[in-house]
């Protein structure tokens, strides 16, 4: 099963993950104004939530990696002139 960590002191309360997350995986704690892990068994492993983090608070280990080249930066910077 992955495994989701969100640093509670880094986390700024914007809601990013919650909103791109397509499995709904993460709710809204209001009174700490922090993300919160909600149902981790639903993450897919897309690493939306991982790579949209303005703070990077949220990290994922444990996961089948894919190679998913739009998210492999060094991969897109060589296509890049091709685009």
């Amino acid at each position: 099963m992955v495994n989701i960590e969100i640093r509670e002191k880094a986390c700024r309360g914007c809601q990013i993950c919650v909103d791109i997350c397509p499995t709904d995986v993460f709710e809204f704690d209001e009174g700490g104004f922090i993300a919160k892990v909600k149902t981790v068994e639903d993450c897919i492993a897309c690493l939306s939530c991982t790579y949209s983090c303005p703070s990077g608070a949220i990290s994922q280990d444990n996961y089948h990696v894919v190679k998913n080249f739009y998210r492999d930066l060094n991969f897109s910077k060589r296509v890049e002139k091709f685009l």
